[in-house]
């Protein structure tokens, strides 16, 4: 992997634009997997860390603005319009009306909420003036706490872990994908227990 990353990269000011541009596009389609991938190539020296997180930034604004603008998009669809004032999401839309702010930031920590959330922001055309700020903050706050730890994990097994150190990021990666599904299997559980009483 190293020898592919240092022929893919090279010395050169292309290299490292392209770098940054493969960054850019797995930071825009799995934030949190990138994060953690760049945060250990930083690390390593494949890329330097400003360099890195502008990338990174750049792909998860990206990504955001995606989700927003493929919402409004559905929303013009025939079959789908008819949802927007429809008894059926009534509920969410008053939910997520009420929590707007909180439900946006807190869209890029809990696994699954940010597609849903941010998708139906723009399908109910919620305002961009809260939408934007508090995305960006989310984001933000997760992928610098997200780089550092990766980082710092980079650094300090390069020495003595080596290429074993992927298996172990990997695992990482693993631990929170099940801690995801677990928090949001709990979820259904408790609705589908307060719905049957």
């Amino acid at each position: 992997m190293f020898t592919f990353l240092s022929h893919f990269t090279g010395d050169t000011a292309s290299g490292a634009l392209l770098l940054s541009f493969a960054i850019i596009l797995c930071a825009f389609l799995l934030e949190d997997f990138a994060t953690v991938i760049v945060g250990v190539l930083a690390a390593d020296g494949f890329i330097s860390v400003p360099i890195a997180l502008l990338s990174l930034y750049i792909g998860i604004a990206i990504g955001d603005t995606t989700l927003y603008s493929l919402g409004w998009i559905a929303r013009t669809h025939p079959r789908l319009a008819h949802y927007i004032d429809h008894d059926f999401t009534a509920p969410f839309r008053s939910w997520l009306g009420n929590r707007y702010a909180f439900t946006v930031f807190s869209g890029h920590f809990v696994p699954g909420l940010r597609f849903t959330t941010f998708v139906a922001s723009g399908f109910f055309r919620c305002p961009l003036s809260t939408y934007i700020p508090m995305a960006i903050a989310g984001g933000l706050i997760l992928e610098a706490t997200l780089f550092s730890v990766s980082y710092w994990f980079g650094s300090l097994t390069s020495g003595w872990v080596g290429p074993a150190r992927w298996g172990i990021a990997g695992a990482f990666l693993l631990i929170l994908f099940f801690i995801g599904r677990h928090n949001l299997l709990a979820y259904h559980a408790k609705k589908n227990e307060l719905d049957s009483a």
